[in-house]
């Protein structure tokens, strides 16, 4: 097997996002009234893209409630926007990563389920300068992760086949897009979910820690 190319995930992947997520989240169910969820929960109830941890962030018997989900959302976002780099930290390693791959000539991308703007706005925060060929998010209207079509996307924008390229995610919603698209599934044993959740849905390997990722490509001399 040959990978040409890496498409990272970012939250629980390369930013260690969790604090802030739960931050903005309780603030926001707290202002309605509603019980505040901890850090393990919310480890579970992101991942999806941003409606669905709304969703599953009220509680159960206000599920159904389109109105408490719409003040919820507003409330959500407007919590992150000022909350978004008050705690989150690239994980260890991370910046040696990439630092790497891009010493070693491989294109790497982003795709989140993060909007797309905040996408945008903490990779130039938190990564200022590197050179990631693409930073993609989710955008309204749009699929999000596990649909592969944002990462089938990536691929044809650098033009590489997507059995050549390396996906890596923390959560299932990660390996089962890798998987979906044809791409070379990788879980990330230091973010959001545990291992037995990757294996489950689709991993086809593991890295222990950043620095394990380089070591899939192999730069002809």
């Amino acid at each position: 097997m040959t990978l040409r190319a890496a498409i990272f995930d970012l939250d629980g992947t390369l930013l260690d996002t969790i604090e802030d997520l739960t931050d903005s989240m309780n603030a926001a169910l707290s202002a309605l009234g509603y019980p505040v969820r901890t850090v393990a929960e919310c480890r579970n109830l992101v991942g999806d893209g941003l409606a669905t941890y709304i969703l599953r962030a009220l509680p159960e018997k206000a599920r159904h409630d389109e109105a408490a989900f719409t003040r919820l959302g507003e409330l959500m976002r407007a919590e992150y926007r000022v909350r978004q780099a008050v705690k989150t930290k690239p994980y260890p390693g991370v910046a040696a990563m990439l630092g790497s791959l891009t010493a070693k000539g491989i294109p790497h991308a982003v795709l989140s389920n993060k909007p797309h703007p905040a996408t945008v706005e903490v990779v130039a925060r938190f990564f200022p300068g590197h050179p990631f060929r693409i930073v993609q998010g989710a955008r309204d209207g749009g699929p999000v992760k596990p649909d592969p079509s944002g990462a089938l996307e990536i691929a044809r924008q650098l033009d590489i086949p997507p059995a050549e390229i390396l996906y890596l995610g923390d959560t299932n919603t990660d390996m089962k897009t890798a998987r979906a698209a044809g791409m070379f599934a990788v879980g990330a044993l230091w973010g959001f979910r545990t291992r037995d959740e990757l294996l489950a849905n689709g991993a086809q390997a593991l890295a222990a820690r950043p620095a394990d990722i380089p070591t899939y490509f192999q730069v002809s001399p």
